[in-house]
């Protein structure tokens, strides 16, 4: 009975069904958790959902290649989540041209600031030169990261994990550290979080407030803008 069961994981293991299936568990699980913790910020469901397929990962010996033709699908739905933040952009379209000034400075600060401290402390501590620029756009939604990455010398596949790594910080950290800094204005909170943790600092932003979440949105997508016009000076620079 032992072999025939094996039989049967080794089959449904290499079908990209099965790890479709786990991911979208996992994250279900990782969600309920998060919402009988009463949102708390630091049991962030995705933080948990990856933790949780680690697991089974390593436990059933299965390789990332072998799970990716399964996730690659929830992979694919990561450019329409992006621009359907365009439908609450409309909605409060008002607010956000009456603040576009600061708007416009926080994002040159955050973006240089987010490039400029990972570079310089990777450097310091004497890290090559791949490395530094798989880290460069690591503040980014991970398909302009892994973009950026490639046409810099960068190792894509690196730069998704610092990206994922980064957002799941931003997400875990960015409420606690505004209440301590006493920012309670919603437009900003989501601002500085869309600028420092992305997409999943984004997605922890609509949780909260549809205004933050909003304005997290247009940082997400004006952060990466501007990244992909620095990083490549910031890397011919130090090349």
């Amino acid at each position: 009975m032992t072999g025939e069961l094996g039989d049967i994981w080794v089959y449904l293991r290499a079908g990209p069904l099965l790890w479709l299936t786990v991911t979208l568990v996992a994250y279900l699980l990782a969600q309920f958790i998060y919402e009988r913790a009463g949102l708390n910020p630091l049991l962030n469901p995705v933080a948990l959902a990856v933790a949780m397929l680690a697991a089974v990962l390593v436990l059933t010996g299965t390789d990332y290649q072998t799970y990716f033709e399964g996730a690659q699908f929830i992979h694919f739905l990561l450019g329409p989540a992006t621009v359907a933040l365009a439908v609450p952009l409309y909605s409060h379209f008002g607010k956000v041209k009456a603040v576009f000034l600061p708007m416009a400075v926080a994002l040159v600060c955050g973006a240089v600031t987010a490039v400029v401290t990972a570079i310089g402390t990777a450097y310091l501590l004497g890290a090559s030169f791949e490395t530094l620029a798989s880290l460069a756009p690591k503040s980014v939604t991970t398909p302009i990261a892994m973009g950026i990455s490639d046409q810099i010398g960068g190792l894509p596949s690196l730069t998704a994990m610092l990206v994922i790594m980064t957002g799941i910080l931003g997400a875990m950290l960015a409420t606690p550290l505004l209440n301590a800094l006493g920012i309670r204005d919603w437009k900003a909170r989501g601002f500085a979080t869309g600028v420092a943790a992305h997409g999943i600092g984004t997605a922890r932003a609509f949780h909260v407030s549809e205004v933050a979440g909003t304005f997290a949105g247009i940082a997400m997508g004006l952060n990466g803008l501007l990244t992909a016009f620095l990083v490549p000076l910031v890397i011919d620079w130090i090349r």
